[in-house]
């Protein structure tokens, strides 16, 4: 399977010093509403990402824990780059609806860890694939499950003119 853009990226840069760091950053820099919650990509390969956040005063909610929306946020990070790192070039994808349970409070930064029991097999027709992502604290408490379900197609075949 031919690697996309991201997970190619991730594989030339990971193993290098500063490298995971870099990723982030230049993940950030496009899809820059993810900047808001400090997003380090700690693991990728296709059907797994966890990605980490700190607690800082830009994702605490009116009690100071984390905000449930913030860890939203970080779900469809991991969520994406699992996509990214999942999904064959030859298809694309695109997130259609999310179900989340906030299961505790988030008093610390978050881990989130999107992980498919299976890989899929991708073909002519689209398709709805559930990903499930778990968030937890620094303890491995879960304090967020979820489920972000994307719609995965085969790209349009245009004919040259």
């Amino acid at each position: 399977m031919a690697r996309n853009q991201t997970f190619a990226m991730w594989t030339k840069l990971a193993a290098k010093p500063g490298g995971r760091q870099l990723f982030s950053a230049a993940m950030c820099l496009r899809v820059p509403y993810f900047r808001t919650v400090l997003p380090s990509v700690r693991e990728l390969r296709p059907g797994y990402c966890a990605v980490s956040a700190p607690k800082w005063w830009g994702v605490y909610n009116h009690i100071g824990t984390f905000h449930a929306i913030a860890a939203c946020n970080l779900a469809e990070i991991a969520m994406g780059m699992l996509a990214e790192a999942t999904v064959p070039t030859t298809h694309r994808w695109l997130p259609k609806g999310m179900t989340v349970n906030y299961v505790a409070k988030a008093e610390t930064g978050l881990t989130a860890v999107a992980e498919l029991p299976e890989i899929p097999e991708f073909g002519d027709e689209g398709a709805d694939v559930e990903v499930p992502v778990t968030i937890s604290d620094k303890a491995g408490a879960p304090v967020v499950t979820g489920t972000i379900t994307i719609w995965v197609t085969r790209k349009e075949q245009r004919t040259p003119v």
